[in-house]
């Protein structure tokens, strides 16, 4: 049996009175199969297309029979390789970023149809996005899987924003792990990773902000498919996106802060380079002032021909270089 007519089986089977009947499609490859799951539920042309175009923004449409929602969920993904050429990716290790340790962000689109007594999810890729869930239906352990399709609903959207934790939590991790790394020793690399820092947090804001508009919309929608009952669920999600969108400005004012701290940190050790030089300056001057003294070439000069004069020219030169040093000490500029 193709998967097709596996497709065109499950369509057909009928669904007993009070239950949901809840579509999984992992993976938009398969438009024809996709199409007749629209035809059968009378999808209108145009929200198919939104689902199959993947480049979507994050948005709530309410229609008459259904309701269709656009997301994109974030995904972080560890890779043995540090040296990320996507402009997508983070970049974790000690000794100056010489590990082997990588951390990864993608983000994929997820549609989610919502009817009277039936959902349809649609994810980007093949990740099993909603499998907790499933997991609890078939479990048994969902004891309010009967609320309806709109609480089904409200399960799917509470995992994508459960998502967005997962990923702001390795998120912090590394940005706690630059800022240590960024104090100890700043360099041209860890610089790049700041640069894709503050990349992988714009992209993080993008989808996260659309999100509160959709949750919010979903929520003040006057459509018979949102029950009253169900609507403290979506406020508890909403907060929950608030939390969010407070990390993720939190995260970026701490990346913008990491540049500072970078160029504060180039800055006192070149301070400290230029004065390590300037005291070896400082103590070389009187010296080059009396070897040159010693050095002219007149013909009467008293200490030319003195048999200790040598040794005196050296014990002057270190003399004065011992009294510079105890006066830089006593200034406590070494």
């Amino acid at each position: 049996m193709s998967e097709t007519e596996l497709w065109e089986e499950l369509i057909a089977l009928p669904v007993s009175e009070g239950c949901v009947e809840w579509i999984e499609v992992h993976g938009l490859h398969d438009v024809e199969t996709i199409d007749k799951i629209g035809r059968h539920f009378a999808i209108h042309p145009l929200v198919m297309e939104d689902v199959l175009n993947t480049t979507q923004r994050p948005k709530f449409q309410e229609l008459d029979e259904y309701l269709h929602f656009v997301l994109r969920a974030p995904f972080a993904e560890k890779t043995p390789d540090s040296r990320l050429t996507q402009p997508q990716g983070i970049v974790r290790d000690e000794n100056h970023l010489k590990g082997q340790v990588a951390l990864r962000f993608e983000f994929e689109q997820v549609s989610i149809l919502c009817g009277a007594n039936w959902v349809i999810s649609f994810v980007e890729s093949s990740r099993d996005l909603f499998a907790p869930i499933r997991e609890r239906i078939l479990k048994g352990k969902a004891p309010r899987q009967k609320q309806g399709a709109d609480y089904l609903t409200y399960e799917l959207l509470d995992l994508m924003v459960d998502h967005f934790f997962i990923v702001l939590e390795e998120m912090g991790d590394s940005i706690e792990f630059l800022d240590e790394a960024l104090v100890r020793n700043p360099g041209p690399p860890l610089l790049r990773q700041i640069h894709l820092f503050k990349r992988q947090l714009l992209y993080l804001h993008k989808a996260v902000w659309p999100v509160r508009e959709v949750i919010g919309s979903f929520e003040r929608c006057d459509s018979k498919l949102c029950r009253p009952q169900n609507r403290l669920y979506l406020r508890d999600v909403q907060d929950h996106i608030i939390q969010v969108i407070d990390l993720v400005e939190t995260y970026r004012d701490l990346v913008s802060g990491m540049l500072d701290i970078y160029l504060s940190s180039v800055s006192y050790k070149l301070s400290e380079v230029m004065k390590v030089l300037t005291i070896i300056s400082t103590l070389f001057i009187p010296l080059t002032f009396v070897a040159g003294v010693y050095g002219m070439n007149f013909e009467y000069m008293p200490e030319l021909k003195w048999r200790y004069g040598y040794y005196m020219a050296w014990g002057l030169m270190l003399t004065m270089v011992l009294i510079m040093l105890r006066f830089f000490r006593a200034k406590k500029w070494i």
